[in-house]
């Protein structure tokens, strides 16, 4: 079984309860990485709501993507950057294309929080136009789109781990040398999933803010300043520098 669904799952009015159930189960599969679900942490309450009519398959994905399940999985155990790159893969089904779209979604996420930043990508206007209302989010890179960059197409590729792969496993971004440096991603044939190497806790990773505004020390004199901050203390370090008024123009991971 793919790691994720490469194909239209639709909803429909006529849907069998069988048809409904499978629709659930294409859900938990794109959305959580091809995860094992356990019974206790299925979501029964958007479920029956969803069978029953009262909510739409966007909002369904809404509710797994802001579960528990998620949150501890991909916002409290990786880093950032892989947060955001498995939010594009898993709800708009690609990679971020360019650093622009990843610092975006990090500063999103510290400044506005956890919900605001999975509410962006399901009330965009790219979700609405590839999915609306009742089709499950799914995989945008087996075969290259109209008006797609070749590199678009290559960094959604990268994010395909082939059969009985797990998004869990890796906690390390894959694209973020080649997002931040704007290079070309070599196509990797998906391998059998799993954990491919070692990798540091999300706290202890560096990453790299880039900032255009004030300096704390000197507030009246107007520069680019960079600042090198561990995982852990990246959201206050970004929350003094909008106080000074700063301007965050792209955070990368270094190391």
């Amino acid at each position: 079984m793919s790691i994720v669904l490469d194909a239209p799952v639709e909803m429909w009015k006529s849907s069998s309860l069988d048809e409904q159930q499978a629709i659930i189960r294409a859900v938990y599969k794109q959305v959580l990485g091809n995860p094992h679900v356990m019974e206790s942490e299925r979501l029964v309450t958007a479920e029956s709501q969803l069978v029953q009519g009262e909510i739409t398959v966007r909002e369904f994905v809404r509710a797994v993507a802001k579960s528990e399940f998620y949150r501890r999985r991909y916002f409290e155990s990786c880093a950032p950057y892989r947060f955001v790159e498995l939010n594009f893969k898993h709800l708009l089904g690609r990679a971020p294309m360019d650093q622009k779209e990843i610092s975006e979604h990090i500063t999103l996420c510290i400044e506005g929080g956890y919900d605001a930043e999975i509410d962006s990508y399901l009330d965009s206007m790219e979700y609405q136009e590839k999915f609306g209302e009742n089709i499950v989010p799914y995989y945008q890179g087996s075969m290259s789109q109209t008006g797609q960059k070749q590199v678009g197409y290559n960094r959604t590729l990268s994010l395909y781990q082939g059969n009985a792969g797990v998004d869990s496993a890796f906690k390390a971004s894959r694209l973020v040398q080649d997002v931040a440096t704007n290079a070309a991603t070599k196509i990797t044939l998906p391998s059998k999933g799993g954990r491919v190497a070692g990798y540091k806790d999300a706290t202890e990773k560096k990453f790299e803010i880039v900032v255009k505004g004030s300096k704390f020390d000197c507030p009246r004199h107007v520069s680019t300043t960079k600042y090198l901050v561990s995982g852990s203390k990246m959201t206050p370090q970004i929350q003094r520098i909008h106080k000074a008024g700063g301007k965050i123009v792209s955070i990368t991971e270094v190391a």
